[in-house]
């Protein structure tokens, strides 16, 4: 697999002039100080960065306001969809980068972004990502390209499950370099986003019909199958064995998304079941 390299600590490159302008880094934050310093420090070179925090109870906002260019705006959290809308609707340039606070530029998407003319009829510019785990490159995972860069007027959120997606209208095109998925924040911070997340997919199983769901989604919904696929498929299919332990911690952190997924989708289940039961006339 071809080798791209970790941001480096050399002098971030400014985009021209006219994109310093153009372009505003959104971010959410939630007790990301473990990640924010080094994702801001990626984007310096914007005029504005719009910090969208709900109400952290560590260092985070005080890590924003370090940096200049950064506008900090609390808000309660409802749903990722409705926070992500929000802060669209904070930033005033024609471009939004939306980014998670684990997520760094690599320094060929910065070099990329300095010479950057967007195309008239493109609305929206995906993605793809390199994970890391404990700052060690995978050569594989499940994380899926997303729109990163897109026009604040042509673009809206929806829910999506746990997380949301990007509604685009006309063309989308692609960015040619990577961003770096490196979260290091406390394991147990993991777990306990793990199990909400779980609990809005299992909703999102339960609400759709069979026609609607995507393959995957189904295997999930049949509860048996996906926690042992993923096991087998990431180690030998996606060949993160040969990535030693930091294939396997990821792998088995994508077990347990699995089996938290199959938990409460049989917990809802059993739940309508028990309900059945109790208005069935005796």
């Amino acid at each position: 697999m071809p080798k791209t390299a970790q941001p480096s600590h050399a002098p971030v490159i400014s985009p021209a002039a006219g994109m310093r302008e153009a372009i505003t880094p959104l971010i959410l934050t939630y007790n990301e100080a473990p990640n924010l310093r080094r994702t801001l420090s990626r984007l310096t070179w914007a005029a504005q960065i719009v910090v969208v925090d709900s109400f952290s109870t560590d260092e985070t906002v005080e890590i924003a306001r370090t940096f200049p260019q950064v506008t900090v705006v609390q808000r309660p959290f409802d749903l990722h969809a409705g926070q992500w809308n929000f802060g669209v609707d904070l930033c005033r340039s024609p471009w939004v980068l939306a980014l998670d606070a684990d997520y760094l530029l690599s320094d060929g998407l910065i070099s990329e972004l300095q010479h950057w003319e967007p195309k008239t009829d493109v609305n929206a510019y995906f993605c793809k990502f390199v994970y890391c785990v404990f700052g060690r490159r995978l050569r594989a995972s499940l994380y899926p390209p997303r729109a990163i860069l897109f026009r604040r007027d042509c673009c809206r959120y929806y829910q999506d499950g746990h997380t949301q997606l990007l509604r685009t209208e006309g063309r989308t095109g692609w960015l040619q370099n990577i961003v770096f998925h490196d979260d290091q924040k406390p394991l147990a911070h993991w777990l306990a986003a793990q199990d909400r997340y779980a609990l809005l997919e299992a909703q999102k199983l339960a609400a759709a019909r069979p026609g609607e769901l995507t393959i995957q989604d189904r295997i999930r919904r049949g509860v048996l199958f996906a926690p042992v696929l993923i096991v087998f498929y990431m180690l030998f299919g996606k060949a993160l064995i040969l990535d030693g332990w930091a294939g396997l911690y990821y792998v088995w952190q994508r077990t347990l998304v699995e089996l938290l997924v199959s938990l409460r989708v049989l917990q809802a289940r059993w739940t309508v079941s028990s309900s059945d039961k109790d208005r069935a006339p005796a």
